[in-house]
């Protein structure tokens, strides 16, 4: 589904992040496309937990919550962190059963609800005849679902961009089918190192989440295999922030800052640093910079010289932390 949206994302010219969240609020498979932008894959995740887990669509969500009183919508956040963007466009995702198991949204630096956005292909924003927002487009090309509009009137979007929507538009091109997205060096990448790093974890008989960042600590991609524990994904994510942002392996975290120092050190980043083993920065030479430059790097492992550039970090969760950071460097090293 993701490849599907990312695919389909590419071919009308927008960028962003696809996540997908399991039923049980956990994060299943999350990928930022190339340009995509810091905060998407936040957005993305946050609209998909809320499909997942309240099974609705998020804009349904979203209209009931703006009924409640105000206490009791904070109360909802402070109770759901995850939901802390209740924005519309997740759609849950139901089994053979016709329950709901999980959700999908997508957000990022040009992936919203819009129709007017620079190369913008007009007939690809049409849908069975009738205007599409390129948001809801691409997740319910995901789905493989007809086409419903989540963020309110399309022709009106329409209208404003374009003018009259055409008499004759016929079915238009926004579900028909397109090649899988052929331009996304730093996603392919990130994507390899995390099958690697999932086949590293099979081959030792145990199970993980992974989250591959870029410089910033922003995921690029996260997976969770079944089975992993379920805080995995999230700690995944923490340690490959640790590793990629300050430059060494995420269990160094203690011996360079303690007490207070390490208290304020966690102040200062927005998102979560953690100080144990299995998040390796990955050398430039390894990483999406290289691929997108054409450069063939060597591999590297964890080691942090001060003059080393990092294009982002690894991080591996869920069995003992210092298993996790040898599958981690021999994914790198792979």
């Amino acid at each position: 589904m993701i490849a599907r949206a990312v695919a389909k994302a590419e071919d009308l010219g927008v960028r962003g992040a696809v996540a997908v969240v399991g039923g049980s609020g956990v994060l299943v498979s999350a990928s930022r496309m190339d340009g995509g932008g810091a905060g998407g894959m936040a957005r993305a995740r946050s609209k998909a937990w809320i499909a997942a887990t309240q099974q609705m669509p998020s804009h349904e969500h979203l209209r009931r919550m703006s009924t409640l009183p105000h206490a009791m919508e904070r109360g909802f956040v402070a109770v759901s962190p995850e939901a802390v963007f209740p924005g519309a466009g997740g759609m849950p995702i139901a089994g053979a059963d016709g329950a709901i198991e999980a959700g999908i949204a997508a957000s990022g630096a040009t992936m919203g609800p819009f129709v007017a956005y620079p190369g913008a292909v007009r007939e690809k924003l049409i849908a069975n005849g009738k205007p599409a927002n390129c948001e809801d487009l691409l997740v319910h090309y995901a789905l493989e679902r007809e086409y419903a509009g989540q963020h309110g009137d399309d022709m009106e979007r329409w209208v404003a961009a374009y003018g009259e929507f055409p008499a004759d538009a016929g079915e238009g091109l926004g579900m028909a089918e397109v090649a899988r997205a052929q331009h996304q060096p730093e996603l392919d990448w990130a994507i390899a190192l995390a099958d690697r790093t999932i086949e590293e974890a099979n081959a030792r008989g145990v199970r993980i989440a992974v989250a591959i960042v870029d410089h910033g600590g922003d995921p690029i991609q996260q997976d969770w295999m079944n089975g992993a524990p379920t805080a995995s994904t999230n700690v995944a994510h923490a340690i490959a922030a640790t590793a990629a942002t300050f430059g060494f392996p995420s269990g160094q975290l203690g011996d360079r800052f303690s007490g207070a120092n390490a208290q304020l050190a966690a102040a200062a980043l927005p998102f979560p640093i953690l100080g144990i083993e299995g998040g390796l920065p990955i050398p430039e030479a390894s990483g999406g910079a290289s691929v997108a430059s054409g450069k063939s790097g060597a591999s590297g492992a964890s080691g942090a010289s001060g003059d080393t550039a990092f294009a982002g970090g690894i991080g591996v969760a869920g069995p003992d932390p210092a298993l996790c950071a040898e599958i981690a460097a021999a994914a790198i090293g792979a």
